[in-house]
């Protein structure tokens, strides 16, 4: 089989539900980021020691295609699967977990003094910016509230993570 189809050719692309948009539709960038997200997070995996932060990880990966799915179509009939209020509450929980092994800052840090801390700042600058293309997205089609606090509760879950997995602290 092969990866090349053509059909691309001429800066379109295919949804989910098979409507033809743009490559720079800002649907195709809003999934497009969420991907750039899921690869990211997957380089990060490949330094973190910690085995239950690999397993948060992965189970992460495999919500983001519940998101990426659904911002891949317009037809929202067509996804059977999304991510709900309870895969925010696992956010969550990750979040207060975390936050209780760390030192409270009132300042900003330097991010970065682990190869596993810095692999996962840069995962939370990507989610951000996959927020912000959600957000201009909404402002043409419907997004559901659940997704937009999914990918909000997202990036402060890695953040707090990469903070967890610093060596140390550097201040600005």
């Amino acid at each position: 089989m092969k990866i090349y189809t053509k059909t691309g050719d001429k800066g379109d692309t295919s949804l989910y539900d098979g409507t033809r948009v743009s490559k720079d539709d800002i649907r195709v960038e809003s999934y497009g980021t969420i991907d750039e997200l899921d690869s990211a997070l997957g380089f990060s995996r490949n330094f973190i020691q910690d085995k239950k932060i690999i397993e948060i990880v992965y189970k992460i990966q495999r919500d983001l295609f519940k998101v990426a799915a659904e911002l891949a179509t317009e037809d929202n009939s067509k996804i059977v699967a999304k991510v709900q209020e309870e895969d925010i509450i696992y956010l969550e929980s990750i979040i207060n977990e975390y936050m209780e092994k760390i030192p409270k800052v009132d300042k900003f840090i330097i991010p970065g003094t682990s190869v596993e801390s810095a692999s996962l700042h840069m995962a939370r600058t990507i989610c951000r910016r996959a927020e912000r293309r959600i957000i201009t997205l909404r402002r043409s089609a419907e997004i559901r509230d659940d997704l937009v606090k999914y990918v909000n509760r997202l990036s402060d879950a890695i953040y707090t993570i990469a903070r967890y997995l610093e060596k140390e602290l550097i201040y600005l």
